[in-house]
């Protein structure tokens, strides 16, 4: 691999190991070691040592994935991606601001966050800046409340299928149904929680 400095590579290992307990799957010292190229076990051994003793990472002993989060015991941690339109389609923005602890999910499943914009739901209870809480699947029964994309736009809505047709309806009058070419909607997932906070959440930064 290319040279880089001791404090870069710790950050880049920082960074697999975070993707990896996310994924649900912390990674072995070995397996770190090879994701690297580094000559020996130790050398990923002492980063890894080195990101406990700073407190970026928790290490249960005896156990070779026993690599964790801080304060992410008895929680999962998921992506807070950026917002999502419930108004109007607007282009969908993943950009992460960090990571949210929420209950742990079911097994294979997998969940990201979203900030709400718009007051196309309200009758549902989600106000402009609650956060979705959303569990990725491909399919929703009739009347639960997705996150859609259409044409590259998100939104969130409250699907209705009726005769073959799909159509995502708001939770407020002054809002149209809107009716897409099931060919261009894509469900992104299903709102399974919405959170409200009366000051900023506190997240797990992401590293940029």
């Amino acid at each position: 691999m290319a040279y880089t400095t001791p404090g870069q590579t710790r950050e880049k290992v920082f960074r697999l190991v975070r993707e990896r307990i996310l994924a649900g799957l912390p990674p072995t010292v070995r397996e770190v070691q090879r994701a690297f190229g580094f000559q020996s076990v130790q050398t990923a051994r002492e980063h890894l040592d080195a990101l406990v003793a700073e407190g970026r990472l928790h290490k249960e002993p005896g156990r070779s994935r026993g690599f964790r989060l801080p304060f992410a015991s008895g929680f999962a941690l998921v992506p807070l991606l950026g917002q999502v339109q419930a108004g109007a389609l607007t282009t969908a923005i993943e950009n992460p601001e960090g990571y949210l602890p929420v209950a742990p999910p079911a097994a294979g499943s997998e969940l990201f966050a979203l900030r709400v914009r718009g007051e196309s739901m309200i009758g549902a209870g989600i106000l402009p800046g609650d956060i979705a809480i959303v569990r990725r699947q491909p399919t929703a029964d009739h009347g639960e409340i997705v996150v859609a994309m259409v044409d590259d736009e998100a939104t969130v809505k409250r699907l209705h299928l009726r005769r073959g047709r799909v159509e995502l309806h708001p939770e407020n009058p002054a809002f149209p149904v809107i009716a897409p070419n099931p060919r261009a909607l894509v469900i992104l997932g299903k709102v399974i929680e919405v959170r409200r906070y009366f000051e900023e959440p506190a997240v797990v930064e992401a590293s940029s």
